[in-house]
């Protein structure tokens, strides 16, 4: 573990009750091509994260310290936990959204829209209803490093909405590439980064707001604009603040959208997650590495860091989390 000088550009006021002034970034793991997808298991207190091109899934404990939880991915991206406990993943090289059961085993979600393949499925969160809403770029078939190449099959790029019943749902449909996603603490907000500019110029490097209705959204409009980079992973703290990824950094947003402050990072920055044992660290994947910062605010999504709810039971492997099991 590397311990790096503080280093933040406050904004605002509001950011120093958010990040303590001399807040060390350490560096917890690195080595890796690409990192991405962190989540947090509270109940084994230990991160996952991707390493994509390398077509793994990691594992990081205080204790333990870095590990692999699965070989031969296919190439996953972005993780997320559901209400009963289980890791549910989006993996360019199947182009699906799968979940790992309590057992290991594995269930795909969703592949396919209206008869075609899906695109590649980048990230993924599951709200309080059960639904899986999960983006679907095209990075993961435009080249073979993060993926297999191939032509889209989709018209556009989506953002869709997987009910608990399994009715797929394309809910927003006008992004160049639909990129993070994460709700507001309540659900009424629905937030999507735009990640386009990264091989269209014209693009901006937005995150947009939406108004969630039910099984459907309103677009509000653009939230924020990134001033470094593009935006990648996002996630809401408890207050409503949104913390997004940048090419300098974390970059945190007060609910109406000014940049309270900046986490600079020496690598550029994929994506995020709250967690730790007490729920104060935000974890950043970035390049080639996974860091770790205290912060003052828990994260918006309280089941990762507890135990699993669905009330089942089952033994834990001490490579694994749940009872999932690495090489699935």
């Amino acid at each position: 573990m590397i311990t790096l000088p503080p280093h933040l550009e406050i904004h605002d006021d509001r950011f120093a009750a958010l990040v303590h002034p001399m807040a060390h970034l350490e560096r917890i793991a690195d080595g890796f091509t690409w990192t991405e997808g962190p989540v947090w298991f509270g109940d084994q207190n230990c991160l996952l994260f991707s390493d994509i091109p390398s077509q793994r899934i990691m594992r990081w404990s205080e204790t333990e310290g870095v590990s692999i939880y699965r070989a031969g991915s296919d190439f996953n991206n972005g993780n997320t936990r559901d209400r009963q406990g289980r890791l549910v993943g989006c993996r360019h090289g199947k182009r699906d959204v799968v979940r790992t059961e309590i057992d290991g085993t594995l269930t795909v979600l969703a592949d396919a829209f209206q008869g075609k393949r899906l695109n590649s499925p980048n990230d993924v969160v599951v709200s309080s209803d059960g639904a899986v809403w999960f983006t679907d770029p095209t990075y993961g078939i435009i080249s073979s490093f993060e993926g297999h190449r191939s032509t889209p099959e989709q018209a556009t790029r989506n953002v869709y909405r997987l009910s608990p019943q399994g009715d797929l749902a394309a809910v927003i449909t006008d992004f160049a590439q639909p990129n993070g996603l994460c709700f507001s603490p309540d659900e009424t907000a629905l937030y999507v980064a735009e990640s386009g500019s990264s091989h269209d110029a014209s693009v901006l490097s937005v995150i947009r707001r939406f108004t969630v209705l039910g099984d459907q959204v309103q677009d509000a409009g653009i939230f924020s604009e990134i001033d470094a980079g593009l935006p990648d992973g996002i996630r809401c703290d408890v207050a409503g603040n949104l913390w997004s990824s940048a090419a300098d950094g974390v970059h945190c947003f007060a609910p109406d959208g000014t940049l309270l402050g900046k986490i600079l990072v020496p690598q550029v920055v994929s994506n995020l997650c709250f967690g730790g044992r007490d729920g104060h660290r935000l974890f950043i994947t970035a390049t080639t590495s996974v860091y770790r910062v205290f912060v003052d605010i828990k994260g918006a999504e309280p089941w990762t860091h507890g135990t699993r709810q669905s009330g089942r039971t089952g033994s834990t492997p001490t490579n694994g989390v749940g009872a999932s099991r690495p090489g699935r």
